[in-house]
This record gives C-alpha cells, sequence and structure tokens, in this order.
C-alpha cells in the first residue's frame, strides 16, 4: 500500500489526515491525545497561560515503547510549566486512541456543562482522533484541533516533509487507508471540517 501511492496522491493524503482546525481566541477545554512526545504540554500550557484552556484533559495509559504512564507524565510537566493541578484532569488506563476519550468521557462532560467546547491535541496527521472523538462522544458537537509535529528517530514528520521520511510514510499513509476505510465501514462517525472546526 505504501509503494502503491502516487506522487500526485500526496496532497490529497497531506490535506486528508490534516487535523489541524485551529480554536478561535477563545478559552476551550484541551484534550490531549496520548503520546511520550512532549508538544502536546507546550501547548496546552501556552493557551492555559494566555486564559484560553481553563480546563486540561491529560490522556495515555502505560505507553508500550518507554513505560510511562502517559496522562500522569503529561500531568507532571503541565504542572512543571505553571498549570495549577485543579485545571488537570488525568485518564491514566487507555492503550490506544479510542480509549483515550472512552475513559475520558467524564472529563469531556464536564467541559460540555461548563460551555467549553473541545480543542483536540493531536499529531498533526492522527486523523483517527478526530474521528473517534465524534464516535465515541458524539455530543461533543463541533470542535477544533491543534496539530503538532512528531520525531521518530531523530527525524521530524512534517506536513511537507512525510513522503520523503519512512517512518512518517508508514503512518501518515496507515492513517489514511485505516480513516477512509471505517468511514466508508461505518465504524467510524464521518466527519468534516466546516469554517475552521470538525463538525
Amino acid at each position: 500500500m505504501i509503494d502503491d501511492i502516487a506522487p500526485g496522491q500526496v496532497p490529497e493524503i497531506t490535506r486528508f489526515v490534516d487535523v489541524h482546525a485551529l480554536p478561535p481566541d477563545e478559552p476551550t477545554a484541551c484534550f490531549l491525545f496520548g503520546t511520550n512526545q512532549v508538544p502536546p504540554v507546550e501547548i496546552a500550557a501556552e493557551r492555559y497561560h494566555r486564559g484560553l484552556a481553563p480546563l486540561i484533559i491529560a490522556t495515555g495509559g502505560v505507553n508500550r515503547h518507554t513505560g510511562i504512564v502517559e496522562g500522569r507524565v503529561f500531568r507532571k510537566l503541565l504542572i512543571e510549566l505553571g498549570v495549577p493541578a485543579n485545571v488537570i484532569r488525568v485518564e491514566d488506563r487507555s492503550a490506544n486512541t479510542r480509549q483515550n476519550v472512552e475513559n475520558a468521557l467524564p472529563f469531556v462532560r464536564e467541559a460540555l456543562a461548563e460551555g467549553l467546547a473541545i480543542t483536540a491535541v493531536s499529531k498533526w496527521y492522527h486523523r483517527r482522533a478526530i474521528h473517534l472523538m465524534k464516535t465515541v462522544a458524539p455530543e461533543v458537537g463541533t470542535f477544533h484541533a491543534i496539530g503538532w509535529d512528531p520525531v521518530y528517530s531523530g527525524e521530524p514528520i512534517t506536513r511537507q516533509d512525510w513522503p520523503g521520511v519512512p517512518a512518517g510514510k508508514r503512518r501518515v499513509i496507515r492513517e489514511w487507508d485505516e480513516v477512509s476505510r471505517r468511514v466508508a465501514d461505518g465504524s467510524f462517525a464521518a466527519v468534516e471540517r466546516l469554517d475552521g472546526a470538525w463538525c
């Protein structure tokens, strides 16, 4: 599958998997999808200090590569960056993206009850995160997303460079293929980016 794509498909695939739908300059709850990389913490802390993230939902259980408990590490790092503990909610039992949302549903509902829209924070190509947010938590309504560039084996996976980085190409193509297939078979809710938000 990876070697089957034509160069002309690259822009289409990039647009499809790119989660970015930047929130407006108003408070939203940041939902950090689990990872062992630091950018989600930096994004959420920066938004908190600008008055834009009064609630931060940190997710992630034991990372299969490093053994860290992602949600707990997120919490620790957020506090080190000056985010008060009472702003942070932690989900620390999930093993995958679906469970990130399932296990954090009480926190999502808390944010919605407080009148806060959700801003998902994930790898820029993690389109599954967007569909699973809507599949597992349809009450989320319209929401936003901030995508960041992950690094694997010392190489950043960016929107421009992914086709030339084997680790990036494999991940992006897998995302494109799986999401397309699962929307078609009905196991993922369909979503679209409209007026800068996912709905």
